[in-house]
């Protein structure tokens, strides 16, 4: 360390490298405060640069890259996207408040909602389908065989016969139920989206695509009729608006921090320093996210937020340790020399950890988590130079005429409680610890068999419950037979002799339906099977005793010749692939896992080499998919985790037990969490995946701070472990209290958000990052007590 007798002080000129630590960090720390101005001139162009290009940013979010690509359920979807439409379907219920639909002004405004969509950039126009769409028809048995038509006809104006008419066509088709709502109150258009722009080539912008949506709503709702919008695109506009409000919490949280920093420090020079250092990588994390080819999506807007919470987190250890040299004599200079030799290579390690948590998310096959990752990972890298170098060359310049007075504050304000906690580090209380310890993890371990992967609850979780879009899920799913959870299912055939006309197939698409209707949670099964079924019913006058499959390929021809009237719902041009729409109840994780299983079940008995059972499409199908991805990353990303950070505790500490007390507690908060989640219906997911990864990647901070001070104050002072506990709890101990503090209650600000999954996150950051501190506080040392003892006391004499 930089000795009083030879204090630099102002004068740069006296720099001499032998005042410095003979090492590594002894030589950088020179280099940086031997031109300590020119540091300072660079980074504040760094930032300022940094700054303008942040200014180009703005929220986004794209349907492939919320999900897995590569999983297999996925190909499927992918391959016949195209065909049959994607998962990216868009819905508006336009409901009678005062009636029923057959009246003129009501079929004026669907007609009206019809072509507006219609002509909506982005949108499938092949797809879209309402009442007064050419491909909406009707079929009846008539004396002469079968007679049929469009359900509205082109003349149509709106005239009291034209509207019974209406009705009558309405009531012989199959659309009740699913176009049109079962108490005839209200009629739906429907429509995919397509996956680029046709304009431009590039990616659809659905966030403007969800406000032509949303305009539309305001056009045409009134006193007399409703429209309720459902789709992804919708949900996903929804998410971004309530993302947006994320700046409210942030400015909130500053305050907050501001305040208890102040509070904390005593010195609003310390405080105004510290709160700029912690915001300099948030800056600087924004402008190099352009140039890195990435955005900001609704999941990851959060980790400036965390960037800031974490920053604060260091800053507070870098001017506490600085206050103290302060305090004892030095100068502004010797004092940010010796704490960047202190500290540099605990926060280093520390950043490091964090960034090794954040990188692991990336095991989760989902372009959006990857983003997430890379995104956090550049965060704190960048901030090893913001809060290790910057702020110390800030600090560097401050002055004060009377140290001990000006920068009183209460940093030793927790002395008395941590004398106290010194017996902790014996291994008589710690055995008790421990003890309780086991007892948390056992009860832990048995509560997190109940957590779910996937998501609980109707509607989109990400959204509140009352959020309006929930509310319109509510409406269609109460008015209309079919709900809005589809998976899809392709029958694929080999043969391009018209396997779609062959008994056999017909018969596997039948006993197909059979299992899957017996299956709790699936509302309804559509098939060419069943179609089939359904016409031959119709040729016999409707007799329910003929609704069969017939025996001659003719007269199965003659159901899927009608079939093609209804465009690629039942089948490919080429009668080879056979999509199978099977209508779920909800998509809670353990309805999806229950379907999912019968599906693989059916196909593992009934493939061939032929004909096979493809899974899935529909928006079901994309949430198996997403399920079963984040459940086979989940264990990999905790292995990941915990053993990067186990190698960078031992390359610290050079000891496997040591490297064992720090890792143990945060094992058992990592349960702890599962089973809180089990408990509050919070089920694992794209959303929630991740807060494991950063609490215990932020987490390992208290740890690797503590045992650091204990190591030195052991090989140093030769220090008994209890003296040694208990001197780096008064250096470090209330510094970290203080952040866990500050940054649960920043965090928690997040659960005034209209974001469901924000306020999720929310509430288990904050439990990761307040029983973290516990844990380190008081099972660190119970565990050194019997794992380490004495040794390392012996090995420092």
């Amino acid at each position: 360390m930089t000795k009083q007798s030879t204090t630099p002080g102002s004068d740069e000129a006296e720099f001499s490298e032998n005042k410095f630590d003979q090492n590594w960090v002894g030589k950088i720390a020179y280099v940086i405060f031997r031109y300590r101005k020119p540091w300072l001139i660079l980074f504040l162009l760094i930032t300022i640069v940094l700054a303008g290009m942040a200014s180009q940013l703005r929220v986004q979010a794209a349907f492939n890259k919320m999900i897995p690509l590569k999983h297999p359920y996925m190909q499927t979807f992918l391959d016949y996207a195209q065909t049959f439409g994607g998962a990216n379907k868009i819905i508006v219920a336009v409901k009678n408040r005062n009636g029923d639909i057959y009246t003129k002004e009501y079929m004026d405004t669907l007609r009206a909602v019809h072509e507006e969509v219609f002509y909506i950039n982005g949108i499938e126009r092949s797809s879209v389908m309402s009442l007064f769409a050419s491909n909406a028809r009707y079929t009846e048995v008539v004396e002469d065989g079968f007679t049929g038509d469009v359900i509205i006809s082109a003349d149509f104006a709106g005239t009291p016969e034209q509207l019974e008419k209406v009705r009558a066509n309405v009531l012989k088709s199959e659309y009740v139920g699913r176009i049109v709502s079962r108490d005839m109150g209200a009629a739906m258009v429907a429509a995919v989206l397509q996956d680029n722009d046709p304009e431009t080539g590039k990616r659809l912008d659905l966030q403007e695509v969800a406000k032509k949506f949303e305009d539309l709503r305001t056009k045409y709702e009134n006193d007399k009729v409703s429209l309720h919008i459902i789709g992804f695109a919708k949900s996903v506009g929804d998410i971004a608006q309530g993302a947006a409000g994320v700046l409210v919490f942030f400015a909130v949280a500053f305050v907050i921090t501001t305040v208890l920093l102040y509070w904390y420090s005593g010195s609003g020079k310390l405080t105004a320093v510290a709160i700029l250092c912690a915001v300099a990588p948030v800056i600087w994390l924004l402008g190099l996210l352009p140039i890195f080819g990435l955005g900001l999506d609704p999941m990851s807007i959060l980790v400036p937020f965390l960037i800031f919470s974490i920053g604060v987190s260091h800053a507070v250890q870098m001017t506490s340790a600085w206050k103290l040299e302060t305090i004892a004599g030095n100068d502004g200079l010797t004092a940010s020399t010796n704490c960047f030799q202190k500290l540099f290579i605990p926060g280093a390690m520390a950043l490091l950890a964090n960034a090794l948590g954040f990188m692991v998310i990336g095991f989760v096959e989902i372009e959006m988590v990857h983003e997430l990752a890379l995104t956090a990972t550049i965060g704190v890298s960048v901030m090893i130079i913001t809060n290790k170098m910057l702020l110390p060359i800030v600090m560097s310049y401050l002055k004060f005429n009377d140290p001990a007075k000006e920068l009183k504050g209460r940093e030793t304000s927790g002395d008395w409680l941590w004398e106290k906690l010194g017996f902790l580090a014996e291994k008589k209380a710690g055995s008790v610890a421990i003890g309780i310890a086991l007892i948390l993890l056992a009860g832990g371990i048995y509560k997190a068999r109940d957590l779910a992967i996937g998501d609980l609850g109707r509607g989109v979780p990400e959204l509140r419950p009352d959020s309006r879009y929930n509310q319109d899920v509510d409406v269609i799913t109460r008015e209309f037979a079919l709900g809005v959870d589809l998976l899809q299912i392709i029958a694929e055939h080999s043969s391009k002799d018209s396997p779609c006309v062959q008994r056999a197939v017909m018969e596997k698409l039948e006993d197909f339906e059979l299992a899957i209707r017996q299956v709790d949670g699936v509302a309804n099964v559509r098939s060419i099977g069943g179609f089939v079924k359904f016409t031959t019913q119709n040729y016999s006058e409707t007799s329910l005793k003929w609704r069969t499959l017939p025996e001659e390929t003719a007269q199965i021809a003659q159901g899927t010749s009608f079939a093609t009237r209804f465009g690629p719902e039942f089948m490919n041009s080429q009668c080879s692939s056979l999509p199978i729409a099977i209508y779920t109840s909800d998509h809670e994780a353990t309805t999806i896992t229950r379907i999912m299983d019968q599906i693989k079940l059916f196909a593992e008995k009934n493939d061939t080499e032929e004909f096979k059972f493809r899974m899935a499409s529909g928006n079901v199908g994309v949430m198996a998919a997403t399920n079963e991805a984040v459940h086979a990353a989940d264990k990999w990303v905790n292995l990941a985790l915990f053993l990067s950070v186990s190698v960078l505790c031992l390359i610290e500490f050079r000891s496997i037990m040591v490297t064992l007390c720090i890792i143990l507690p945060l094992g058992l908060v990592t349960v702890l969490c599962n089973a809180v989640m089990a408990i509050m219906g919070i089920g694992l997911k794209v959303n929630t995946l991740p807060v494991v990864a950063l609490g215990v990647g932020v987490g390992v901070d208290y740890g690797i701070y503590l045992f650091e001070r204990m190591k030195h104050e052991i090989a140093d002072t030769g220090l008994s472990l209890r003296d040694a506990f208990v001197s780096a709890l008064k250096q470090r101990g209330t510094a970290s209290v203080f952040t866990a503090v500050t940054m649960t209650i920043s965090v928690l600000t997040w659960m005034g958000s209209a974001l469901k999954f924000q306020q999720d996150m929310g509430l288990l950051l904050a439990f990761m990052f307040l029983v973290n501190m516990f844990g380190a506080i008081l099972l660190l040392p119970a565990l050194a007590a019997f794992l380490v003892g004495e040794r390392m006391r012996g090995k420092a004499h």
